[in-house]
């Protein structure tokens, strides 16, 4: 397990060398990068018979607060671990022929092996915060994957579209996570599983539980999230194959399947799930009757089938669990199949229209032979994997306790549609005539490497139909057992007998092939109806949305952004009282008098030379004036630092003033001629009230804080510890540079951004100015 951890951690470091090799070994970088998931593969496979009891190796993390790197292989994380890797190990091949002459291939190796090693991680890790950043990282290398071709707007759309959508539930589902981390005071998810009764009983729970879901929905294009999917579809047909058929957006599901036993027991899952995954089942199904493009098609009934295991997951009953595992991995199979060959279509015939597609059997036979495999597995028929899904579905609504009949209705309605799309993808583009010739396609003989990956699905389909005893029963059974949390037996054979489920298959199959058939009419009525009501759709509330989110931006740029310094100190200073004095009148009833101390006439004197030099400031009638006040206000507060006890703040604030009266001087005569205003005081009046809140909000801060005792101990452990564990006697100099060294590293590197940004615009008006001359 130790191995297989480091295995997957060490896919980022691959992936930083994909494109070195890439430059190299050109396209054929894909043979060596694909020996990365092969080996995460035989590992799993040696570990397969240890999933039973959930391996688990940890690495310490953030130990000062608990959390700890946890990874855990279990039945259900091993089966989704041999798709993502399996099907891995296709797409890298796949996509080295397919962008062979791209110019940009290093950068698609970079992020699919950054998009796997992600995968690989949220489904192994055991602790929900590891998830989660795993998770996060799909979704920004998804994004640069669907903005491959980043220099067509649509890819750049679509590729923020999944980013925003995916990433808006990502944080949801962070607050969820955080929630039951504060219910059972882990955020290991086996001590979730072991408190399912306490999480059940809390009120926080039903939160949680929302949140979660948001995450899972969005992640797995559910109903009203669905429209990134077939948008996504501008990324190239090797990304979509893995992201969208195979991987990420099973990871949704994935998270639903994990939380089966800590969430299921709440009255809203069964009350929310199974409904969200009906609609977008059905939805999904009839959305896809709408569309010629091969993708098109297949997105929406991706969409569909995502939809079909979210409702069984939401059924919750133990046929409906294994019917969601096998129904996993029997779409991972066919469709991942038909994506590769829809891009093996579209690179040979130039084109992914199906009315403008047909008999391309005899210059592609191979990948005509796994699309017709892939198709039948689509469609249920026997011996395919998908026959054995498909009547375990029907198993699974026909003998659920509520509504059986009305929810075996929608699940034949949408696999109906299955078979036909099944057939407008799997089999029209090969067999049949194409419906409107175009003169300007001229479809040529298929590549190996482009028919070889479709062509190991397909028969992996097939043979898992066959001998389904071997290989699927086996895995269904631990992933389910995994859900479970118990030892479940599944049998999954060819023959039933006659049964209620097998005449359901009959029934789908005749009416799918009616609707097959009538194809040259049912899509154009479906396409006129989208394009109707698109106006209320889901996508549209999108791009409204965003717009309103770009006015509001637009308008409080301009309101905000002026150009003008002295208006954004206003607006920080105003802001800054009214929170202030907000605090105040919610935490106070009444003001705290601190003690008062007598000062000395020491003090006296620099407080007088502060007072005296601040109002010199606004008088001063140059620049250079003005910095000798400002340093006579900064080293008269050093000194009061020095008579106060306080060496160490002295010294830092002596150098500050200092290197800061020095960058004055070096830059004063760069800057503009230096302009006084001389408007009457009635035109100054709102910079004079402003200027005196902000003078009375820093005094009676100091006096609040002088006020109130202070309880911290970090002062005292600041003095004992500063010499012995930090090495420094200036205890302000060591917390700076040591005990908050991160804090300060971060101060600087905004400055030095900020830096690099006035050089360049500096840079940029010369070079203006010197356009002008020219």
């Amino acid at each position: 397990m130790t191995a297989l951890s480091l295995s997957i951690l060490a896919g980022f470091l691959i992936a930083l060398i994909a494109p070195f090799l890439t430059r190299l070994l050109k396209h054929r970088a894909a043979f060596v990068l694909a020996l990365y998931p092969l080996a995460v593969v035989i590992q799993l496979i040696l570990l397969q018979g240890e999933t039973s009891n959930a391996p688990t190796i940890t690495f310490p993390w953030i130990t000062s607060m608990g959390l700890w790197m946890t990874f855990t292989l279990d039945g259900l994380a091993f089966l989704m671990a041999m798709l993502i890797a399996g099907i891995g190990i296709l797409v890298i091949l796949y996509g080295g022929e397919y962008l062979r002459d791209d110019p940009h291939l290093e950068r698609f190796f970079l992020w699919v092996i950054i998009f796997m090693a992600s995968m690989l991680g949220v489904v192994i890790s055991g602790n929900a915060l590891v998830l989660f950043v795993f998770w996060e990282l799909t979704s920004i290398s998804s994004f640069f994957l669907i903005g491959y071709k980043f220099e067509y707007e649509s890819a750049r759309a679509a590729a923020w579209q999944a980013l925003l959508v995916t990433g808006g539930g990502g944080l949801a589902m962070l607050a969820g996570l955080v929630l039951l981390g504060q219910i059972t005071g882990s955020f290991e998810i086996n001590q979730w599983i072991q408190d399912a009764a306490l999480i059940k009983e809390n009120n926080l729970a039903p939160a949680a539980f929302i949140l979660i879901l948001l995450g899972a929905m969005t992640k797995s294009a559910q109903f009203p999230f669905h429209f990134w999917l077939p948008n996504a579809m501008e990324a190239p047909t090797p990304v979509s194959a893995y992201l969208h058929s195979a991987t990420m957006v099973k990871a949704g599901v994935y998270l639903l399947a994990r939380l089966l036993p800590v969430l299921g027991g709440l009255t809203l899952w069964n009350q929310v799930v199974p409904w969200v995954g009906l609609l977008t089942l059905v939805g999904g199904a009839l959305l896809a009757l709408g569309q010629t493009d091969l993708k098109k098609l297949l997105a929406y009934t991706t969409v569909s089938s995502l939809g079909g295991m979210v409702f069984l997951l939401g059924l919750g009953t133990p046929l409906a669990v294994k019917t969601a595992m096998l129904f996993l991995l029997t779409h991972a199979l066919y469709k991942g199949t038909l994506f590769l060959v829809a891009g093996g279509v579209d690179h040979s015939a130039g084109t992914r229209d199906i009315r403008n597609l047909g008999k391309l059997a005899k210059l592609m036979p191979f990948t005509a032979l796994a699309a017709g495999l892939a198709a039948l597995s689509m469609a249920g028929i026997p011996p395919l994997i998908g026959f054995i899904s498909k009547e375990y579905v029907y198993e699974s609504t026909l003998y659920y306790p509520n509504l059986p009949y009305l929810l075996t209705g929608l699940a034949v309605l949408a696999n109906v549609v299955n078979v036909a799309v099944a057939g407008w993808v799997g089999l029209r583009p090969f067999w049949q005539q194409p419906q409107e010739k175009n003169e300007n396609l001229h479809p040529h003989h298929e590549s190996i490497w482009l028919w070889t990956p479709p062509m190991v699905l397909a028969i992996l389909g097939l043979g898992m139909g066959i001998f389904s005893q071997v290989f699927a029963q086996t895995w269904v059974a631990a992933a389910t057992s995994a859900v479970l949390q118990k030892v479940t037996q599944v049998k999954l054979s060819l023959w039933h007998g006659l049964t209620p489920m097998l005449y359901l298959s009959l029934v789908t199959l005749i009416i799918g092939i009616g609707v097959y058939l009538v194809a040259h009419k049912l899509i154009p009525f479906f396409t006129t109806l989208w394009k109707k009501l698109s106006h209320i759709g889901p996508n549209i509330m999108y791009s409204r949305i965003m717009r309103a989110f770009l006015s509001i931006a637009g308008w409080q740029t301009r309101l905000l952004q002026s150009g003008y310094l002295r208006y954004y100190i206003i607006i920080i200073v105003v802001t800054s009282v009214l929170l202030s004095v907000t605090t105040f009148l919610t935490r106070y009833n009444r003001f705290p008098i601190p003690q008062w101390i007598n000062p000395r006439f020491y003090d006296v004197i620099f407080i007088v030379i502060i007072i005296i030099s601040a109002l010199l400031v606004i008088r001063a009638n140059s620049r250079l004036a003005t910095i000798t006040f400002l340093g006579a206000i900064g080293f008269s507060i050093a000194i009061l630092f020095l008579l106060y006890s306080g060496p160490d703040l002295a010294m830092v604030q002596f150098a500050i003033e200092t290197l800061t009266v020095i960058l004055f001087v070096l830059v004063i005569y760069q800057l503009p001629k230096f302009t006084k205003s001389n408007y009457p005081i009635h035109s100054n009046l709102v910079n004079i009230i402003v200027s005196v809140a902000g003078g009375l909000m820093m005094t009676g801060l100091m006096l609040l804080t002088s006020a109130i005792p202070s309880n911290s101990e970090l002062a005292e452990f600041y003095m004992q510890n500063s010499l012995s564990l930090a090495k420094g006697r200036n205890v302000v100099n060591v917390i700076l540079v040591d005990f908050r060294g991160l804090d300060t590293m971060g101060e600087i590197t905004v400055l030095m951004i900020a830096a690099i940004g006035v050089f360049a615009l500096l840079g940029l008006k010369q070079a203006s100015k010197g356009g002008g001359k020219q």
